[in-house]
């Protein structure tokens, strides 16, 4: 297996991923790859913009209430292909973590997946 992250040993505790796995291409192996260079009992936690369970305001009407809509017009589409919170869940135990649980924070419109190797 080609290695993502140059670490040929378990070596990091936590580990925090901001806004990165949303435009990973293959999140499977990228989550193995977090799994393979924690140490045992440390954490992930992943913060990104979430495909939210809440019917509340978009991303996008605050931004265009800050005159913004069109820089994050990008994310429309990155948000609704997504992960939902139940599936970085699933992602995470199949990757290996022995535990994993989805936090949706900011009105929905983010979330944290904090995931225990």
């Amino acid at each position: 297996m080609q290695l993502i992250y140059p670490f040929q040993i378990v070596a990091l505790m936590p580990l925090p991923v901001g806004y990165g796995l949303r435009n990973v291409v293959d999140k499977q192996k990228a989550m193995q790859e977090v799994f393979r260079v924690l140490k045992p009992g440390s954490r992930v936690s992943v913060l990104d913009f979430n495909k939210s369970t809440q019917p509340l305001a978009s991303l996008f009407q605050v931004a265009r209430g800050y005159g913004l809509a069109k820089e994050y017009e990008y994310l429309k589409s990155s948000i609704h292909e997504f992960l939902s919170g139940k599936e970085l869940e699933k992602l995470a135990l199949d990757s290996g973590f022995s535990s994993a649980k989805h936090y949706e924070i900011g009105g929905g419109l983010m979330g944290n997946l904090v995931a225990t190797r």
